[in-house]
């Protein structure tokens, strides 16, 4: 029978485990260990007696407490469905304008608005509708197919060169790749457009305006109208604002001149309710509010 060591530093007892001279203690399991062992185990089994926990093929134990989460969960949304009813079922009856004259349905038109506009516009128009590069800036309220509420409610509903039937559809053409314009002559009518905003320019694009702005008369007026200011409806944006989709740099109004351009909204109908389309539409229009 082996005889039992003991560590001559401490007194204790060894395991007989030797490495490289240093010898294990037999150091048994803390107390405090053994206890939060025992008391989380007969935790799990008061759990499984009272909660549901075990699975049975087709079915689980339900637990002497006859909880469902399920059920519960289930129940929330129900009962929040009938709240949200509450206010929804008045927005679906209500005119848009109707709806903005009502201060309570628009607190909820600034909340749900804000929600849906996050998740199915945020991606091309940011956070706080301020766009970028191809994508207008709505919350500079420089609307293209127009700023009111039934107007923003049809945009949003039909899209724009969208594959809806009734889509709204703008197309500038590319006046220098197709050669409606030599290169020079589109060189004077971007010179022109960026005039129109009081953009620095160089001497070279001053000495072009006059004569950019005779052939924008006789090709660009017809959509964007002599005055420049744009069309509601024919989707052509105001050139005279600070509000420029592209950019307002001469090489960029130099590109959108020579290639055109032409935007795209996916139509949201189908993929929104009557409802949300609303809320949508009505959100939109306070973009920018807060800010003026």
């Amino acid at each position: 029978m082996a005889q039992e060591r003991h560590d001559p530093a401490t007194g204790r007892s060894t395991t007989g485990h030797e490495w490289n001279g240093i010898e294990e203690l037999e150091t048994p399991i803390p107390r405090v260990v053994l206890f939060f062992l025992a008391a989380t185990t007969l935790i799990a089994i008061g759990y499984w007696i009272l909660m549901p926990a075990w699975p049975m093929g087709v079915t689980y134990t339900k637990g002497l407490l006859g909880i469902d989460q399920r059920a519960i969960v289930t129940k929330q949304v129900e009962d929040a469905a009938a709240a949200r009813a509450s206010w929804t079922d008045r927005i679906a009856e209500a005119s848009l304008n109707e709806i903005a004259a009502d201060p309570d349905l628009m607190l909820h038109v600034r909340e749900t608005g804000r929600t849906l506009f996050i998740d199915n516009c945020a991606a091309c128009h940011g956070t706080q509708g301020t766009g970028g590069p191809g994508f207008p800036n709505l919350s500079a309220k420089g609307w293209l197919w127009g700023g009111e509420p039934e107007t923003i409610h049809e945009t949003i509903r039909v899209g724009i060169n969208a594959a809806h039937a009734e889509t709204q559809v703008s197309q500038m053409m590319a006046f220098g790749r197709d050669g409606t314009l030599e290169r020079e002559q589109v060189r004077a009518v971007a010179a022109y457009v960026r005039s129109l905003s009081d953009l620095p320019m160089s001497a070279d694009h001053k000495a072009l305006i006059e004569t950019g702005k005779e052939i924008f008369s006789a090709n660009c007026a017809a959509c964007h109208g002599e005055d420049a200011t744009g069309s509601t409806d024919m989707g052509a944006p105001n050139l005279t604002d600070e509000n420029w989709i592209y950019g307002s740099d001469a090489q960029t109004v130099f590109a959108t001149v020579f290639s055109g351009r032409q935007g795209l909204m996916p139509s949201w109908e189908g993929r929104l309710s009557p409802v949300d389309l609303k809320l949508l539409a009505l959100y939109v229009g306070t973009l920018g509010e807060d800010a003026r």
